[in-house]
C-alpha cells in the first residue's frame, strides 16, 4: 500500500521492486502480483513457498524475515500475511484479523481513526497494523471563470467536452470483426497525463474558430479527496487490520485493542468491534465460560442418574482440573497460542479425560453394592483390575493425537494446537487421576455417610 496520491505508474514500478525482494528469497518458489484494481495506490501478490520438505522454516518464520527485508524499501509498505485454513467473515483486508470502527457521525470517524490506529500501531501484541480508510486521496479542482468565459464567447459545454475528450477515457465508436468486437476510446497520449502542465497546453475552440488557452478562463488547484468511504449498515465504517506478531495470542491481541479504547476516551460516537475472525474468537471466549458449565453440568446430571448419587459425579469430574492444567502447561511448553482449534481441544478433553474415573468408579460401587466390600477394599480392587483398560484406552487416544503434534506439513500450525492440547491434558490426567481418584472417592463416600446419618431419638418414659 502506496502513498494515496500515487500514479497507477509508480505504483506498479513499486510492486515490482518489491516482488524482486520476494523473488530472491530462497523459501519462495513464484510470486505473482497486480494493480490497478479498485484502489490505484494499492496491489496485492501471491507468495508460493517451496514444499515444506525442502525448507526449515515455517510460514511464520519466513514471513518474519521478509518483513524485516522490506520495512527497508521505501515509498510503500507491504503487509504480509499467511493464508488461513479457517478464515469466517470480515471485509477484505491487508492483514488476518480485523478491528471495524463505526460512526453515523463522518467526520468523527475521520478524526479518530488515525489516532486510533497510531495507538494501535505501538501496541506489542500487534503487527501490520493498518486501515482502510483512504481519505487522503489527490485531485485537481477546475474552477471556470464565467466572466471570462463569455467575453471569450466560450461555452461551458465546449469546456467540458474538452476535458472529457483528454481524461474521461470516452467510447467514440466500436469497430466489428467476425469473431469480437473493440471498444474505441478517445483519451490524450499517456505521457501527456503524468502532469499538471499539460492542462496549460490544452485549447479551446470558440464560437468565433478560434483556440483559446484553458489556463485562459480556468484556475486550478489540487486538493484532497477520500478515494470511498466504506459503509456497514447505515453506519460510515473504517476497518482496522492487524497481523499476530510471533509468540502473541489472539487473545492477547483483544485485550490488548480493548484496553486502548480505554485509554483513549474515544466518544460514543465512534464504536468499535471486532469482525471476521477476530469476532467469533471473542464470541466464543465471551462464552467459554458458559459453554464449559453447561457440559459439566450436564456430565453431573447424566452420571448422577447412573450412578444413583449426589456425590460420586463429583469424584469423576475432579479429573478436568489436570487435565486443564495440563492442557495449558503443553501450549506454554510448546509456545503454541490459545486459539479457537486450541479452545476446541480443552473441549474434547472434557468428555476424554473422564473415562479413567468412570472405569474406577462404576466398578467401586458395583463392588461395594453387591460384593460386600469396604469403600477402601472396593476402590483398591478398581485400581488394581482396570488399570489396564485405563492405561490402553489412554495410550489410544494419546498415539491418536501425536500425528498433529509432531506433524509438519503445510497447514501443520493450524493442526499443531489441537494435538498438544489434548496429549498435555491426557499425560497429566494419567499421572494425576490414578493417585487422587481413589482419595477423592474416599472422601465423599465419608462425606455422604456423614450426611446420611440419622440423628439418634432418645425415648423418655
Amino acid at each position: 500500500q502506496a502513498d494515496q496520491s500515487i500514479s497507477f505508474q509508480a505504483m506498479r514500478g513499486k510492486l515490482q521492486d518489491f516482488m524482486k525482494i520476494i523473488r530472491d528469497d530462497p523459501a519462495v518458489d513464484n510470486v505473482t502480483g497486480f494493480t490497478g484494481g479498485s484502489r490505484v495506490n494499492s496491489g496485492m501478490m501471491f507468495i508460493t513457498l517451496k514444499p515444506r520438505d525442502e525448507r526449515s522454516e515455517t510460514a511464520q518464520q519466513i514471513i518474519d524475515r521478509l518483513r524485516v527485508k522490506l520495512a527497508k524499501e521505501p515509498g510503500a509498505n507491504l503487509f504480509l500475511m499467511a493464508v488461513q485454513d479457517i478464515r469466517v467473515g470480515g471485509r477484505q483486508s491487508n492483514a488476518s484479523y480485523q478491528y471495524t470502527l463505526l460512526s453515523d457521525d463522518l467526520a468523527a470517524l475521520r478524526e479518530w481513526e488515525p489516532k486510533i490506529r497510531k495507538k494501535l500501531a505501538t501496541l506489542p501484541e500487534l503487527a501490520d497494523v493498518n486501515s482502510d480508510q483512504q481519505d487522503n486521496g489527490a485531485e485537481m479542482n477546475l474552477v471556470y471563470d464565467r466572466d471570462t468565459m463569455a467575453r471569450l464567447g466560450i461555452d461551458v459545454q465546449a469546456a467540458n467536452s474538452l476535458l472529457n475528450n483528454a481524461f474521461g477515457q470516452r467510447q467514440i465508436s466500436t469497430i466489428y470483426q467476425p469473431m469480437n468486437q473493440y471498444k474505441v476510446v478517445m483519451e490524450v497520449d499517456p505521457r501527456y497525463t503524468q502532469d499538471i502542465s499539460a492542462l496549460e497546453k490544452m485549447f479551446v475552440i470558440n464560437n468565433e474558430g478560434k483556440a483559446i488557452p484553458l489556463s485562459y478562463f480556468a484556475k486550478w488547484q489540487p486538493a484532497n479527496a477520500p478515494l470511498s468511504v466504506n459503509h456497514q449498515g447505515l453506519s460510515a465504517a473504517s476497518t482496522i487490520s492487524f497481523n499476530l506478531p510471533t509468540g502473541k495470542s489472539l487473545s492477547d491481541a483483544s485485550a490488548a485493542i480493548d484496553r486502548a479504547m480505554t485509554q483513549l476516551g474515544v466518544p460514543s460516537t465512534v464504536r468499535g468491534s471486532f469482525a471476521g475472525t477476530a469476532q467469533v474468537f471473542q464470541e466464543t471466549m465471551n462464552s467459554q465460560v458458559i459453554l464449559i458449565i453447561a457440559a459439566i453440568a450436564t456430565v453431573y446430571i447424566v452420571l448422577g442418574i447412573l450412578y444413583e448419587s449426589y456425590v460420586h459425579p463429583l469424584t469423576i469430574l475432579s479429573t478436568l482440573p489436570s487435565a486443564g492444567v495440563g492442557a495449558l502447561l503443553a501450549l506454554e511448553l510448546f509456545n503454541a497460542p490459545f486459539s479457537l482449534i486450541a479452545l476446541i481441544g480443552i473441549m474434547l478433553l472434557i468428555g476424554i479425560v473422564k473415562k479413567n474415573a468412570i472405569m474406577m468408579v462404576d466398578f467401586a460401587l458395583e463392588a461395594q453394592r453387591h460384593g460386600n466390600l469396604t469403600p477402601q477394599e472396593a476402590i483398591f480392587q478398581a485400581c488394581l483390575l482396570r488399570f489396564r483398560p485405563i492405561m490402553m484406552t489412554t495410550l489410544a487416544a494419546l498415539f491418536g493425537a501425536l500425528p498433529l503434534v509432531l506433524s509438519g506439513g503445510d497447514g501443520s500450525e493450524l493442526r499443531q494446537p489441537l494435538g498438544i492440547t489434548i496429549v498435555g491434558g491426557l499425560v497429566m490426567s494419567q499421572l494425576l487421576t490414578l493417585y487422587t481418584t481413589p482419595v477423592v472417592y474416599l472422601f465423599f463416600d465419608r462425606l455422604r455417610l456423614r450426611f446420611s446419618r440419622k440423628p439418634k431419638q432418645t425415648v423418655t418414659e
